[in-house]
């Protein structure tokens, strides 16, 4: 297989930062998605080389292999140990007569990348597979509930639980589903971050959640029942007399499920907004003015 720049693949420079790999990938892979391009195989092509380029940059380590051993990136843990028995051997052979020469040592690294030599047969070494990594968008109630979900993950399909409370840039591994393992070498790994998009009228701070409810005059003056929106239903609330504009409440257990902690919550805090009443009738102003002169 020839080799691929994964750079020149995300259009970038050896020095991009952490950020432009994202930024790159991101773009190209909205661009290239099969979704947005049906039937067009080429772009299926460029959007699988995106990801293979991004699935490795995008992560630190194996940045710093695919840098130092380009195309041998994966194997870069056997290539270091092949240089130290060689250093090893030819220091071993210091001293003895004639030169020792590094053809010996040829099979080893013939070997580790697929090569002959010497007539001798290829190492049956086990490589791990590359590690993957994706990202999954969900909406915030998406995550309210633990559920199943079929993901597209290098033209495979898996079925993965996705756990209730996640939160917006958690990472998950998914251990044993990346890149196919060498001679029978153990698979990578695959790692899904979520982004989670929040279009609720709640805003949620870790396992709280908090919102703003409408509250009449009336009702606040004299007190009163009010029902009222939760995540997942209404509740009815008993508001006090002369409740205040801003007064806030808290509802307990009433927030956001808390991440792999089974039946436990977090709160939820609810701000009253009062809302004046608009177009009094005659009697109303009448009523109103009788209520300012008292006061």
């Amino acid at each position: 297989m020839a080799f691929i720049d994964y750079y020149k693949t995300l259009g970038i420079s050896k020095t991009a930062s952490e950020s432009d790999i994202k930024k790159a990938y991101r773009k190209l892979a909205r661009k290239y998605h099969p979704d947005l391009n049906p039937n067009d195989k080429d772009a299926e092509t460029k959007f699988k080389e995106i990801n293979e380029a991004n699935e490795v940059l995008s992560n630190v380590e194996n940045r710093k292999k695919y840098d130092a051993y380009g195309e041998h990136w994966k194997n870069s843990e056997a290539y270091e140990q092949a240089k130290q028995q060689q250093n090893q051997n030819q220091n071993a052979y210091q001293g003895q007569s004639g030169s020792y020469s590094e053809k010996d040592f040829e099979d080893i690294f013939g070997n580790m990348f697929g090569g002959q030599s010497s007539g001798r047969s290829q190492a049956n070494s086990r490589f791990r597979g590359q590690d993957f990594n994706a990202e999954l968008q969900l909406e915030l109630e998406d995550v309210f509930k633990a559920h199943k979900r079929t993901l597209t993950v290098n033209n495979k399909k898996i079925r993965i639980t996705i756990p209730a409370g996640v939160e917006n840039g958690q990472t998950i591994k998914i251990k044993g589903h990346g890149g196919k393992g060498v001679n029978n070498g153990p698979n990578g790994d695959l790692y899904i971050q979520f982004l989670i998009q929040n279009h609720s009228k709640f805003k949620r701070d870790k396992d709280n959640l908090y919102t703003t409810v409408d509250l009449d005059l009336y009702t606040a003056m004299l007190g009163g029942d009010l029902m009222v929106n939760t995540f997942n239903g209404k509740v009815k609330l008993t508001i006090k007399p002369e409740t205040q504009n801003g007064t806030k409440v808290k509802l307990k257990g009433k927030g956001f499920p808390k991440y792999k902690k089974e039946e436990q919550f977090g709160d939820l805090y609810i701000t009253y907004q009062l809302k004046t009443p608009t177009k009094l009738t005659d009697k109303e102003r009448e009523l109103f003015t009788q209520l300012q002169k008292l006061r």
